[in-house]
């Protein structure tokens, strides 16, 4: 059963916690990581992506030149895609790139990934994560006391604006509850910050 370390937003250790083996303990699966990191990115495109074919350009209704007889290539159209302005052949068109993953697979995906980051020691369990005022200065500083300055993600047990709006300003640093973690996330961050109460509702939506 891994042990980690809680800390306050000062950076002061408060205590140890136990953390479950079946979420936080399991041998990290490189594969299915890697299968819900690129369902992630690939739902996240959005597709819209269009050119014009040769019937969509405007103009060309008339042959350029007859058929036969002026010594030059034959021509239908001035809007052909060998033409400058012409249509574009074969380019891309509004598309869904989205696809689903089998919900076991996704599940052990997200188990994997936090358990990579105890591995690594990359993850930071702080007892309470919460601020009186819409302030990035307060976010800032516990990021710093705890040394996560690079790119971390913080974890809550339940919506707080304040601490959201408050950490939108750091470059790098994102927010997130328990019920919209997702794989490319967690393992995106340097450091996953997660509040104590949030840690034991993941072990318990994830049990």
């Amino acid at each position: 059963m891994p042990q980690v370390t809680v800390f306050d937003m000062s950076g002061k250790s408060v205590g140890e916690m136990s953390l479950s083996d079946a979420i936080f303990g399991i041998e990290p699966n490189q594969p299915v990581m890697h299968a819900a990191v690129v369902n992630y990115l690939a739902n996240q495109r959005q597709g819209t992506q269009s050119t014009l074919t040769r019937s969509e350009v405007a103009g060309g209704g008339r042959k350029p030149w007859k058929q036969k007889g002026t010594g030059r290539a034959r021509q239908g159209s001035i809007r052909a895609p060998q033409w400058t302005h012409g249509g574009i052949a074969l380019g891309p068109k509004p598309r869904d790139y989205s696809y689903s993953l089998n919900k076991k697979v996704k599940r052990l995906a997200l188990k994997s990934a936090l358990s990579s980051k105890v591995l690594e020691n990359n993850m930071i369990v702080v007892d309470n994560i919460s601020v009186e005022e819409f302030k990035t200065k307060a976010v800032a500083e516990m990021l710093s006391k705890l040394g996560a300055e690079k790119k971390a993600l913080i974890v809550m047990p339940e919506l707080n604006d304040k601490l959201v709006k408050s950490a939108a300003n750091i470059p790098g640093v994102k927010t997130a509850l328990v019920n919209t973690l997702n794989v490319y996330d967690i393992l995106n961050c340097d450091k996953f910050i997660v509040a104590k109460a949030a840690a034991e509702k993941i072990e318990e939506v994830y049990a």
